[in-house]
This record gives C-alpha cells, structure tokens and sequence, in this order.
C-alpha cells in the first residue's frame, strides 16, 4: 500500500503525504527543516525529512508539533520480496548516513512503514504506538453500521438539540480545544500563533476544515479539526467544554467529519492516542488498530546526559 506516493511536478518530484509537503513543515517548523533526499536519473527514489534544534550544545533531530508522522519515504520495488527487502535496505541504509551528526533522533514513521530493519541495524530503537483508521470511506452507510451502538446513540442524541456548522474559524476553535487542557491543569502544548500560522497554510491550499457543535443558546459543546490529502483524512484537533460532556457533541462533531472526508478523501485516520479512555473513544467508530513506529536513537553524550539525569532525580526522591 503505497501511500507516499511522488509524482513529477515539472521535474521535481513531490511526495504527496500531507506531512510531508514542504509547506506543511515550513508551518510547523519554519527554517529548521530539512530533508535528506537520494535521487538517481533524475528521479526521486527516497526522502526523509527532519527537524533540527540546538539545544545547550546537543543537535536534537525531533518531530514538530502536530504533525502525526514523517519518517522515510522509498520508491516502491518490483520483483521477488526479497528484491524489495533489499532495496528497502539499500536506500534505508543510504538516508541514515545522510543524516547530519546528532545527539538524539526521534520520529513516528507511518504505518505504511512496516520495515524498521535497517534502523535497528544502525543503533536506532523502536516503540509501537497504534492509531484507528478507517480504512474505506466510499460506503458511509457500512461505516455507520460499524460505530458501536453506544456512538450511534449519541450521534442521534446530539443531533436533536445540536447543530455541526464551519462559520467560525481558528480562534473560536483555539477557545473550545484550550477548555479540554485547562480541566486537566494543563495549559495549551502549542502558541496560537503556531495553530493560526499552520491554519492560514492549510485554508489556503483548501487542506483544513473545523466542525462546530452548537446548541440554541449559542453554546459550543465541541469541535474538531481535520487536515487531507487525497489519500486520508486526519482528526488533528479537537475539544470540548467540560460542563456539556454528556451531550454528545464530540461523537456528533466527528461523525460529520467522517462524512465531509468521504467527499475530499479515501479514509479518515484519527491519529490514535496510547491513552486509554481516548483509546476507547476512537475504537469505538469502528476504527481498524493500526500498529506503527517510533523511532530514537540516542548518542553516547546523550546517554550519558539522560543516565545522569535519572540519577538525580532518583537522589532528589531519595532525599
């Protein structure tokens, strides 16, 4: 399933996966991107963009906020599986040593990476981490049929006293997803500036869409966000207002959003959580677990900083 696909853009070829795009990483990461890239007759055969920050005289290679995954893309190989195995390492290999010198590297890969081999075999480490996809988006009816009757029940609900619109934009948004961090103590993990700018980009390549649940008062119950590319949909943000959590906004909002994507996109990806009670959540649409990977490696220096850091804070707990 090749879902990073390129294609030639008047000689330069362009991979396809919203994340990827160089615009999305001028967004999140202005400046501080960069890719390594092989190319062979003139085509692109394999990219792996990266992120660098200097911090206190380390070279850290770490993902920008809100942007699911990046990890390598490669050309696909016909021929036997072993053949492409093999050109998998060949070109793996290849952008590994490309990278600059750092001293810690993390990325998710996506899930259509299903060989992390070749990391392994240059000193990388791997976690599993899941997302909920589903996967077919042309049927909404047989999507309908696979949300768990307790979703269903909530979408009906909902949609007697609610209504999903689009006419507010980012801020009104920044309002509803801040209320879901403030209950937890916990302030936004991102500026409003970096959401407005990576808004502005996504509208203006017609690549976003945030959905309202309003009820007559004029209350917003809950709201989601969601990017595209042609090849899936993602449920980037969302929230909603703690005081109006058994109304089932949030259901409702994300069913509409599944329907919008079924118009823009083949399947609509809910970027997954590890956490249990959002696990629950997602699984509950009918979703597919969907295994991918996360990625480090770590230098000497680096180790040597984390080793030192954990003995400390053993020694501050001890005392």
């Amino acid at each position: 399933m090749d879902l990073m696909h390129t294609a030639d853009n008047g000689g330069i070829a362009e991979v396809t996966s919203i994340f990827q795009q160089p615009w999305w990483l001028d967004a999140v990461a202005p400046g501080a991107w960069s890719a390594v890239e092989i190319c062979r007759g003139g085509a692109l055969k394999a990219r792996l963009p990266y992120v660098m920050e200097r911090r206190m005289g380390l070279t850290l290679l770490r993902p920008p906020p809100l942007t699911q995954s990046l990890g390598p893309w490669i050309s696909p190989a016909e021929g036997k599986y072993a053949t492409q195995l093999s050109h998998q390492k060949d070109l793996y290999t290849e952008l590994i040593e490309q990278l600059p010198a750092h001293d810690y590297f993390s990325q998710h890969f996506h899930y259509s990476v299903e060989n992390w081999l070749p990391f392994y075999w240059k000193g990388f480490q791997q976690t599993t981490h899941y997302t909920y996809v589903i996967d077919d988006l042309t049927n909404l009816d047989h999507v309908w049929s696979e949300f768990q009757e307790n979703i269903r029940r909530e979408v009906r609900k909902a949609s007697k006293r609610l209504w999903v619109h689009s006419e507010y934009g980012v801020d009104k948004f920044l309002n509803i997803n801040e209320l879901t961090f403030s209950r937890q103590g916990l302030p936004l993990p991102y500026s409003r500036a970096f959401v407005r700018r990576l808004d502005d980009a996504c509208s203006a390549r017609s690549a976003r869409k945030i959905f309202f649940a309003e009820d007559e008062g004029g209350r917003v119950h809950a709201a989601a966000y969601i990017v595209w590319d042609k090849w899936s949909a993602y449920y980037l943000l969302g929230g909603g207002d703690p005081e109006l959590r058994t109304s089932g906004a949030m259901s409702l909002v994300l069913w509409e959003a599944i329907q919008f994507s079924h118009q823009v996109s083949r399947r609509f990806d809910f970027e997954g959580s590890m956490i249990e009670p959002i696990e629950r959540f997602f699984r509950a649409f009918g979703a597919r677990q969907v295994p991918y990977f996360s990625v480090s490696r770590c230098s000497r220096r680096m180790h040597v900083l984390m080793s030192a850091r954990d003995m400390m804070k053993a020694l501050v707990g001890y005392s």
